[in-house]
């Protein structure tokens, strides 16, 4: 299995949009990132380690302007923390490995599906096309596409 980290490479290349919310505990734009209306079949890794976070078939439309997801791919990859910044009360969601913030969770999701919303900003992820799984080093995850009947 592979092991993930925070990588110096990485961090070295991230855009300064990447760096602020992924490093400073930023948050993006809604409605003017990079996957809150993605639609491919594929993952969502941390642009910083790589490890992966979340799959497309957790993913729903929550009308945020964010990318939001149903649960975690692996929970083991995303820690929970209690977040009183901006003088309100959350749950940061952060990158395991990379320790990457990653944006929060919320309890107004789909109630069918567990009732969470992983609200979570695109500029601290990296999508990978189902396609590119195996290339990409995450073949493994294409059973899963197949298992829940979403593989292309």
């Amino acid at each position: 299995m592979k092991t993930y980290h925070k990588n110096p490479e990485a961090l070295s290349c991230l855009s300064p949009e990447q760096y602020r919310v992924t490093q400073q505990d930023g948050t993006e734009r809604p409605f003017a990132n990079a996957y809150w209306d993605n639609k491919e079949p594929g993952l969502y890794v941390d642009v910083v380690s790589g490890e992966p976070l979340f799959a497309s078939f957790d993913k729903y439309d929550s009308g945020s302007g964010w990318p939001s997801f149903v649960k975690p791919l692996d929970a083991a990859n995303v820690i929970e923390r209690r977040d009183l910044s901006h003088g309100m009360v959350r749950t940061e969601v952060r990158s395991a490995h990379g320790d990457s913030h990653l944006g929060h969770v919320f309890p107004d999701g789909p109630p069918e599906a567990g009732g969470l919303r992983y609200c979570i900003n695109s500029a601290s992820l990296r999508f990978v096309h189902y396609d590119d799984l195996e290339s990409e080093g995450y073949g493994a995850f294409r059973q899963l596409f197949a298992e829940k009947g979403t593989s292309p």
